[in-house]
């Protein structure tokens, strides 16, 4: 196989670097720096190499491959062809194309191809293409460069064998394929990593993002044929009161008052989140695939223009969607895709003036299962020659959740001030109770005589001790999800039964251990 010459790995850019950046060039110093790397390749690679470029989203590939595209036209007797997955990106890279000077085609369904041989560049949707090419309609025998933006999705490989005698630039932000089945390294001779999002925050190209937590229990969601959790029991989860509370209840610590994006796996969930905001008085709008390009733009145009505004969409705005003002990105879904992990949260990541940060609501464990974004320790370089070693390392859901440890948030831990420490460690306790000889059972009677302790230790009388129980809940529920995995059983009705009878047992230990436990209790 046939290598480029050896790429230095990107540095951090200097404080006159930083300054260039300041001066609202066209072109920043990583982006030359880029294009230098790639037009060594032209220079020394075989004609039909495929080299793939990777760049965090924001960094600008666009930019990169359409001053690219500009001087390879001037340099080069061979036209260019540009390639996307969606129509939206069509026509956004052609408009980037048109004002560095390409004169270019879009090769759409409605497209009269009579003018082709007037235009060098072309840009072509695959699907579009496909049909084009089959029929013999688009003259390609001059095709000298093919672009293909987002390279990871697996459905421009198809088209490869029109492109025998093309070099091949594939850019991505996430070099690891859409198909387990068809790794990237059998399609591209070589990877050149882009700048680092650690370089690209530290030189204010794009914001910090502010990560934020949830605990969630995925052990209900089903994996697809596709290898990510399937839609309808993402919905059955995600619908539910439990979940849409705590959706409710991060937009509230996290968000309120600012311009949120929320991403949700399936059109009904993103239909129950725009209900559950409008009716709590939010102003909040809802975009999904079905809506006409009128609505889009009607919606888009509302959410750039509210200051407030929430929009709940399914998956349609993690490509091709540039809105700056955002400042609050919401995974309302769980995914094992590390691609689109890094696309949701990208689309928060735009620097603005007076926005060098955004927030992250994390409600699928995603955090946990990918690490925080822009993490320095992923290996891109290794991510694309060995994407099994990478997928096999990913943690799964039922060991995610075993290393999970409730944490009380702060307005209810304010109601037991007087309790240095309200954790319980329910596996701990398992396994003691089962080296003593014990029964399981021992373990939900501790927890409800710690969970007793604690809602005394800080009430005045049984009144005040019921009343905080009913801020245990999420407490309550972990403890149960944490005891059914010690003991194996967690079908639904089991679960709710459980639950239900942990309360009434914990309201009744109150009342007839109260006076008790409050008299050996300090005097203050």
């Amino acid at each position: 196989m046939y290598f480029c010459k050896n790429h230095p790995k990107p540095t951090m850019l200097s404080i006159s670097e930083q300054e260039e950046r300041k001066t609202g060039k066209e072109l920043y110093s990583y982006q030359k720096g880029a294009i230098q790397k790639i037009f060594q390749c032209f220079e020394t690679a075989v004609d039909d190499y495929h080299l793939l470029y990777q760049l965090p989203t924001g960094g600008g590939k666009t930019v990169i491959f359409s001053e690219i595209v500009s001087q390879y036209l001037k340099t080069h007797k061979k036209k260019v062809l540009v390639m996307t997955h969606r129509i939206e990106l069509c026509k956004q890279t052609s408009s980037v194309l048109t004002e560095f000077g390409v004169q270019n085609k879009v090769i759409d369904s409605k497209a009269n191809l009579e003018d082709q041989s007037q235009f060098d560049c072309f840009v072509a949707m695959v699907e579009t293409l496909n049909n084009r090419l089959k029929d013999d309609k688009l003259d390609i025998s001059d095709i000298g460069l093919v672009i293909i933006d987002e390279a990871h999705y697996n459905s421009f490989t198809k088209l490869f064998k029109f492109f025998e005698k093309s070099f091949v630039l594939g850019v991505t932000a996430t070099p690891l394929s859409s198909n387990i089945e068809l790794p990237m390294a059998d399609n591209y001779n070589e990877l050149i990593v882009g700048e680092s999002i650690e370089s690209l925050i530290e030189n204010e190209f794009l914001a910090q993002a502010n990560m934020f937590s949830y605990n969630v229990g995925l052990t209900s969601l089903v994996v697809g044929a596709n290898g990510d959790y399937t839609v309808k029991s993402s919905e059955d989860l995600y619908t539910n009161n439990e979940m849409l509370s705590k959706l409710m209840e991060a937009y509230n610590e996290r968000c309120e008052g600012k311009k949120t994006l929320i991403f949700n796996n399936g059109i009904n969930t993103s239909l129950f989140v725009f209900d559950l905001f409008r009716s709590a008085g939010y102003p909040v709008a809802h975009l999904d695939n079905t809506a006409t390009k009128k609505e889009r733009t009607q919606i888009l145009k509302w959410f750039k223009e509210t200051p407030n505004a929430i929009l709940t969409s399914v998956s349609i705005l993690t490509t091709g969607f540039d809105e700056p003002t955002v400042e609050s990105i919401i995974l309302n879904r769980a995914t094992k895709s590390l691609t689109l992990y890094y696309q949701m949260i990208g689309r928060g990541s735009r620097i603005l003036k007076n926005k060098n940060s955004f927030d992250v609501i994390d409600l699928g464990n995603n955090f946990h299962r990918f690490g925080p974004w822009g993490s320095t320790n992923l290996d891109w370089q290794r991510i694309f020659k060995y994407p099994n070693y990478y997928l096999d390392g990913v943690l799964s859901d039922e060991e995610l959740e075993s290393n999970f440890i409730y944490e009380m948030p702060d307005d209810i831990r304010a109601s037991f001030t007087n309790s240095k420490d309200v954790y319980f460690d329910v596996n701990k306790t398992y396994i003691q109770s089962i080296r003593n000889g014990e029964s399981s059972k021992v373990v939900l009677k501790r927890s409800i005589e710690q969970h007793a302790f604690i809602c005394i230790e800080n009430s005045e009388d049984i009144y005040d001790a019921l009343d905080l129980v009913k801020l245990l809940t999420d407490d309550i529920d972990f403890r149960i999800h944490r005891y059914s995995k010690c003991i194996s059983k967690s079908t639904h009705n089991f679960l709710s039964w459980l639950k239900d009878d942990y309360k009434k047992k914990l309201r009744a230990y109150l009342r007839e251990n109260f006076d008790e436990i409050l008299e050996r209790l300090p005097k203050v």
